[in-house]
């Protein structure tokens, strides 16, 4: 068997001890129908808690005996873990509204979530409220333990200040092509206008990949995901093209391999960065930036570029005794008019299709943010499978000792890594 990585470890061990110690039990079928006083969970990001705190308000006017509770989820290394935990242990809220798709498949085996499908209405929900973006977030058993929520499409932030210094066009920033990506940083980096023309987050954590390789592949491929019908889509010519282009970037030093403790492109020390639209807000007073897609070899059209999602949904968890009152929050706090209010309150992007038709007034007001409501129609997101936190790292350690650091062939890496993950996906018991 292979190794595992001491995360699956822990997770196995706390879904041992639940099965072992038990919760106090919950009967699925009373609680389906049961309504009354549910708590919910928000990320510690202040303006989701002040979206959810008056989302919860408007909900607490019209519903006094199905009173709700807003807390921020319990303090953790990760969120993911202290969620773990509080499954194991029957204290989850009945709704976590930052549940991560990767984290979905463990959630699931510790027997932590309600299937979404299982409420009359539940399929036909997200997929009218999400239409075609929705399938990818439906688990291997055909059914949804989690609500496609907001996401976070990443896209090239670029500081128009360091570009018109470095002699740049920093209204039509020649960036499309790997080419011309490549020539603008070099221009960036020699002119001594930045010392980084990018700096992610060279570090091996198996979250990274999904700001530098992830964005890159999807745009490259044309929406492939990193597993599909259980099998590594990454060693591939898309892939391959994707793993040289960041390590010209590397082997250049245009981006630094060291780990820059802060935030490079708010500090001026890089031009570029790989975020999503909440970015916008975050650099408003002390960046001028502009947004450009993913470059590509050859170059493509925003409407035809892929990125990463970033998606964060919202999850029912098992220990939830009034469901039928979270089924009902649930679809009020992902409403059109909620939907609205929390794209306004904090930039992020519903999973919903068509956002700039559906709010012409909100992105008239906030030019910047169309460019990511138009990515987030092209979006790819982590695969739902099981092990892929242990998949995300096994190609973490190839990419970073590779790509990163100039150790061996990155195609030799990429084989590698794809060899890796085909042992994990039999080891979990991949059935696709």
């Amino acid at each position: 068997m292979l190794r595992r990585t001491a995360y699956s470890l822990l997770v196995l061990a706390l879904a041992g001890a639940a099965t072992a110690c038990g919760r106090s039990p919950v009967d699925p079928e009373t609680a389906a129908k049961a309504r009354g006083p549910i708590t919910i969970w928000l990320s510690n990001n202040a303006q989701e808690v002040a979206w959810g705190k008056s989302m919860v308000e408007a909900w607490n006017k019209s519903h006094p005996g199905q009173h709700v509770t807003a807390q921020q989820i319990p303090a953790g290394k990760t969120s993911e873990e202290a969620i773990s935990a509080s499954i194991i242990a029957g204290t989850s809220a009945c709704l976590v509204f930052n549940t991560a798709p990767a984290s979905v498949p463990t959630f699931e085996k510790q027997n932590g979530l309600v299937s979404l499908s299982d409420f009359p209405d539940g399929d036909a929900y997200i997929h009218k409220r999400g239409g075609a973006l929705t399938e990818q977030y439906r688990s291997q058993d055909g059914e949804f333990y989690q609500l496609p929520w907001k996401s976070n499409p990443v896209m090239i932030l670029y500081n128009k200040k360091i570009f018109k210094k470095a002699g740049l066009d920093p209204e039509h920033p020649r960036l499309a092509t790997y080419g011309q990506f490549l020539e603008t940083s070099r221009t960036l980096v020699r002119s001594g206008a930045a010392k980084a023309a990018i700096w992610p987050a060279p570090s091996s954590e198996f979250f990274q990949s999904w700001l530098d390789f992830y964005p890159a592949f999807a745009a490259e491929s044309g929406g492939k995901r990193l597993i599909e019908d259980g099998e590594a889509q990454f060693d591939s010519t898309a892939g391959r093209r994707a793993a040289a282009f960041w390590r010209t970037l590397y082997a250049e030093k245009l981006a630094p391999q060291e780990l820059y403790p802060g935030d490079a492109v708010n500090d001026g020390k890089a031009a570029m960065a790989t975020v999503g639209p909440w970015a916008v807000s975050a650099y408003k007073d002390s960046v001028d930036i502009g947004v450009a897609p993913v470059p590509t070899a050859a170059g493509k059209s925003p409407k035809d570029t892929y990125s990463f999602s970033d998606e964060k949904s919202a999850a029912m968890f098992s220990a939830c005794r009034n469901r039928a009152t979270a089924w009902d929050l649930l679809k009020f706090a992902t409403s059109a008019k909620q939907d609205g209010s929390f794209l306004d309150a904090t930039g992020q992007m519903p999973m919903r299709e068509d956002l700039t038709a559906r709010y012409p007034a909100l992105f008239a007001k906030k030019p910047l943010y169309k460019a990511f409501a138009g990515q987030a129609e092209h979006v790819v997101e982590v695969p739902n499978v099981p092990g892929s936190i242990d998949i995300w790292q096994a190609f973490r350690a190839e990419w970073t000792k590779s790509v990163v650091f100039g150790d061996g062939s990155t195609d030799a890496a990429l084989r590698r890594a794809s060899d890796k993950i085909t042992k994990l996906l039999d080891e979990y018991g991949d059935p696709s």
